[in-house]
């Protein structure tokens, strides 16, 4: 049964994404940038309009949360999308959630605790178990959140594709990408199941594609079971106003391009507003 006093109040969101690329030769891409229509969110409208390609086709993407699109093309892409998206997700006090030990974890959690591309985990067991003990659970998300606001300045320009949760660690600056990916370290270096969230959310400075960490904690409605609750290390997005495109291990899982041969990125608007 939902309990209707935790429910926030709804918020529709108007999502126009715009961008282009190119290509020299024919090749294959890979698309994700799309709402997720999930059960924590509601698409009311979605429109999605794509240059003529030699091949397209729809696929499910990670965790069947939304959807990929192939395609195989040449020369000029253009892609327009627009939506209205309704996220009614319910919102959970994390620093209350205590920590399901890893032997109780759903099979289905278990690769978002393990090292992944820009998110070495298991370098980083030292760091948090010094300057995060004593927490654990939600308590240890919020002090985890907490050190990165803190510590990392937010710097468009400062981090490129490369950029792993080490370097952004190092630099102590990045954008939201590099923030979600340095949470979810943290957060498998705790032994705490933590995914990469590509969205859209309003108030999102400069308006982009935004990414956040997802982190599988206790779910207080259901004994014994557990939920992913969403957390922003930015802090410019709340969870009850993320419209999710996608989820996975890291950036590389969901990017809103992944070419299979040389492109050239031409532009990209994304405008997210209350309606």
């Amino acid at each position: 049964m939902i309990d209707e006093r935790a429910r926030e109040p709804l918020m529709q969101l108007r999502i126009s994404a715009n961008f282009a690329f190119e290509f020299d030769q024919p090749t294959d891409a890979l698309l994700q940038f799309e709402a997720a229509a999930i059960p924590e969110q509601t698409i009311h409208s979605a429109r999605t309009q794509l240059s003529e390609t030699e091949y397209m086709a729809r696929v499910p993407a990670q965790d069947s949360i939304g959807e990929r699109i192939w395609l195989r093309a040449d020369g000029r892409c253009e892609v327009a999308y627009e939506a209205v998206a309704e996220p009614h997700r319910l919102r959970s006090g994390i620093a209350s959630l205590a920590q399901l030990a890893a032997h109780r974890l759903p099979g289905e959690t278990i690769e978002y605790l393990l090292d992944s591309r820009y998110c070495p985990a298991s370098r980083f067991q030292p760091f948090v178990d010094a300057e995060f003990s004593g927490t654990s659970g939600g308590a240890r998300i919020e002090a985890i959140r907490s050190w990165i606001a803190q510590t990392l300045a937010y710097a468009p320009g400062s981090s490129d594709a490369g950029t792993d949760a080490v370097a952004t660690f190092i630099a102590r600056r990045g954008i939201c990408r590099d923030f979600a990916h340095l949470l979810v370290t943290f957060a498998r270096a705790s032994a705490i199941p933590a995914r990469y969230v590509a969205c859209f959310a309003p108030g999102v400075t400069p308006q982009d594609f935004h990414a956040v960490a997802e982190v599988f904690l206790p779910d207080p409605s259901q004994p014994d079971g557990g939920a992913w609750q969403l957390v922003d290390a930015t802090g410019m997005a709340d969870a009850t106003d993320i419209v999710k495109i996608g989820v996975g291990r890291d950036a590389a899982d969901v990017s809103f391009l992944t070419s299979f041969g040389p492109n050239r990125f031409l532009s990209s608007e994304i405008a997210v507003e209350q309606v």
